[in-house]
């Protein structure tokens, strides 16, 4: 049936005359990560950092103490550093950061693999929780392509309060201003998903078998959150440890060479154990020569990982002790990424195409 029939399943001579026309009968994928800068200046930088670090989904502090030190302190002092920060890992052909180039890569490949599988019916966007493109905009343009059903894609493969969860709050502010809202389904964590860990195995052991040296110990970084919210019943530490697991027995190595830890700790409150700074430099201390990281919960490379991962933590341990240090890329769109992005895919879609 055309899709610019008046009503999806209904002929056009059923419908008063006055009636808008409506295109509808199509199905949209639309693929989320957290955000980036719109560019590396000391404003871009503020804009982006006020609306990450004022989601009560980030920052469960109350908003009375917290309104003070994000306005005044936080949003006066960081931007500076962080627009350097990202300056240093920018791609400075397209403007824009890593994470937006990976992201919409991942769009494209997906795009072109449903319409081989489903042909015209299915329609792929991208969006980022925090700037640009916003959620409000791609889902708006994927119903205006007529996709009355949506698929959303969080591109967190470990589900979090702080990340998982606010796609799921954002997307349904914009549907509550909707009047024709569209069927939505959210894909879940696929932390333990044979997919998602084989291909971080498969990934790795290229990556590993690259190197010029043989690592002591490859430690396995996971982003960060406080401790408080794993007491509250945030599920996202046991996904966390159940992901590092699986990778451990794939390898079929003993934990003191396969490590976990946890990153990108903020405040001063206590954070998710051991910190990854901390073990990084505790490593090299100890006498570790030659060492490798891998960020498996980041489904994209970006700041955490070529910066804070490959810069910043590959500095600790050369000035304590190291002399070897690796960090291996993320999935983003290689084979093995989209690989898993399609399975989850094609798994939810189930019914739909």
């Amino acid at each position: 049936m055309n899709e610019s029939v008046k009503l999806s399943g209904m002929r056009q001579g059923v419908c008063p005359v006055d009636h808008p026309t409506v295109k509808a009968g199509r199905v949209g994928v639309l693929l989320v990560n957290l955000g980036t800068p719109e560019g590396t200046d000391y404003w871009s930088m503020r804009r982006y950092l006020k609306e990450f670090l004022s989601d009560k989904r980030v920052i469960e502090t109350s908003r009375l103490l917290w309104w003070p030190i994000l306005n005044l302190i936080i949003l006066t002092k960081r931007p500076g550093p962080k627009g350097r920060d990202y300056a240093s890992i920018w791609n400075n052909e397209r403007n824009e950061g890593p994470l937006k180039t990976i992201t919409r890569a991942q769009a494209e490949d997906l795009a072109g693999h449903l319409q081989a599988v489903a042909g015209d019916k299915v329609s792929v966007d991208w969006a980022m929780r925090y700037g640009k493109p916003a959620m409000r905009e791609r889902i708006q343009a994927l119903m205006d392509e007529g996709c009355d059903r949506i698929l959303l894609v969080p591109l967190y493969p470990q589900y979090a309060a702080a990340t998982s969860a606010t796609v799921c709050d954002h997307a349904f502010r914009a549907l509550m201003d909707m009047r024709w809202q569209p069927s939505i389904r959210v894909s879940p964590p696929y932390h333990d998903d044979p997919v998602y860990i084989d291909a971080l195995v498969t990934s790795m052991k290229r990556d590993l078998a690259k190197l010029p040296f043989e690592p002591e110990v490859v430690l396995v970084s996971f982003h960060g959150v406080p401790k408080e919210y794993l007491l509250k019943g945030d599920p996202y530490h046991c996904q966390c440890v159940k992901t590092w697991r699986l990778m451990r027995e794939a390898f079929g190595w003993p934990a003191d060479r396969f490590r976990m830890s946890f990153q990108s700790r903020f405040g001063k409150a206590e954070w998710l154990q051991p910190y990854t700074d901390k073990t990084v430099q505790a490593l090299a201390e100890s006498g570790v020569k030659r060492m490798a990281i891998v960020a498996p919960g980041f489904t994209a490379d970006c700041l955490e990982t070529l910066e804070e991962l490959d810069v910043e933590n590959r500095e600790i341990f050369m000035h304590h002790g190291g002399e070897q240090f690796a960090y291996l890329p993320c999935l983003n769109d290689s084979e093995e990424g989209m690989r898993v992005i399609r399975h989850v895919a094609e798994r939810e879609l189930q019914g739909w195409i």
